[in-house]
């Protein structure tokens, strides 16, 4: 029977996690339809509209929300979240702006701290959750409009890591606050005709509803997006540690049974010398 060590025994549970988590959330046409009809109301928007969709009128305090791992031995996964969040908090500083980060997971806390400890105002462990659902993203989204509505920033931005692959993790930024509605040239083609919409009540009473429930589902999908990256790249990390253990081991082995053949043929030699002097 063959014995798992601890790189290969994580890499099989991240191989068993990874498909549930990699389908809980497929961006298919019905997504792409519903920000379709969030793009077709925002264009129809004339002067002003919902702070949410058009933003508060300044860009002093800007707010980034940090979704990391909750745990480690997953590759580069979160440094490069956090590489990407330290970037733009460095372009930000050097603009003059204030930076105020929300960090969500401990693995992201825990190297932001190092540097921009004071920056940090909250964070969100998530380590209790088993299985991640739409409740944990609307208490986060909530959270982060109640600041908005406080007056606490005036721009918000979500950093997550994009799953494209087992092996490719993309680190994403993506603001929230002012919403930033994708054109309909990047959605996938619909066959059929094309949908003309008739809004009732009004439409500023529509986005009023809409576009919070729109950041909470953007914080769903990072998350889920977060949580399938991670065992792909845990993945791939621990078969990579075993595959280099493996070749260590082989290399070890190898020199141990050269220096056990030398010590023999030594001993031999002595031996044999040993005979021909008597």
């Amino acid at each position: 029977m063959r014995r798992l060590g601890a790189a290969a025994l994580l890499a099989v549970l991240a191989l068993v996690l990874l498909p549930g988590v990699a389908h809980a959330w497929t961006p298919g046409t019905h997504i792409y339809l519903g920000e379709s009809v969030l793009a077709n109301l925002a264009s129809s928007v004339t002067a002003g509209g919902p702070p949410l969709l058009a933003g508060n009128g300044k860009d002093e305090t800007h707010l980034l929300v940090v979704a990391t791992a909750e745990r480690g031995l997953c590759g580069a996964f979160n440094s490069s979240i956090v590489r990407l969040a330290r970037e733009h908090i460095a372009r930000l500083q050097d603009q003059g702006k204030t930076v105020k980060i929300l960090c969500v997971g401990k693995k992201g806390f825990e190297q932001l701290r190092r540097q921009y400890e004071r920056n940090i105002i909250e964070v969100i462990e998530l380590r209790g959750v088993k299985q991640m659902g739409f409740d944990n993203a609307d208490e986060i989204g909530k959270k982060i409009i109640r600041m908005f509505e406080e007056g606490d920033f005036d721009v918000a931005t979500l950093f997550f890591s994009r799953f494209k692959s087992v092996i490719a993790q993309i680190p994403t930024a993506q603001q929230l606050i002012p919403a930033q509605i994708p054109s309909n040239e990047n959605a996938p083609p619909v066959e059929g005709p094309q949908a003309s919409y008739e809004y009732e009540p009004g439409q500023d009473e529509i986005l009023s509803t809409l576009l919070p429930r729109n950041i909470s589902v953007q914080v769903f999908r990072a998350l889920l997006e977060n949580a399938a990256s991670e065992q792909g790249a845990r993945m791939s990390a621990m078969d990579n540690a075993t595959r280099n253990a493996g070749d260590m081991i082989k290399k070890q082995t190898t020199i141990y049974n050269r220096s056990r053949q030398a010590m023999i043929t030594k001993e031999l030699i002595e031996i044999i010398s040993g005979a021909e002097a008597l």
